[in-house]
């Protein structure tokens, strides 16, 4: 039954944004400790924040799902990775990251953060019963 309900292409948005945050990040640090050009990696991070966005808002109009499965999983997933990509900014930070890149590269973080466990938490509820 959980199978056969239709369900937007969570999986699918979540891969398509961390392939822009990937991009723009090898983008960025080819050029590290340089001074890359922001244009390229702040369209595709806009770009990725975007398709994150309507992620969330067709998830969000699910009425027949495993609500309290996916809230469980996010709330854990979220804290492993607010925490992981803290780590990750502390570095940049102690790093001497210049400051553009530097906010850049922390909305990345953002939208890592909340992607993955986005999609860790739709994989293991779209299964369970409703």
């Amino acid at each position: 039954m959980a199978a056969e309900r239709r369900l937007p292409p969570v999986s699918q948005l979540c891969i398509t944004s961390m392939v822009l945050v990937v991009i723009g990040g090898i983008y960025l640090a080819a050029y590290l400790p340089g001074a890359p050009s922001l244009v390229l990696p702040t369209i595709l991070a806009i770009l990725a924040a975007v398709v994150m966005a309507a992620n969330v808002a067709a998830l969000s109009r699910v009425k027949v799902f495993a609500w309290p499965v996916f809230f469980k999983v996010i709330r854990w997933a979220l804290l492993a990775y607010v925490i992981t990509s803290g780590m990750i900014e502390l570095v940049f930070v102690l790093d001497g990251t210049p400051a553009g890149v530097l906010g850049l590269l922390t909305a990345m973080l953002a939208i890592y953060a909340v992607d993955i466990p986005l999609l860790l938490a739709f994989t293991v509820a779209r299964y369970q019963p409703a």
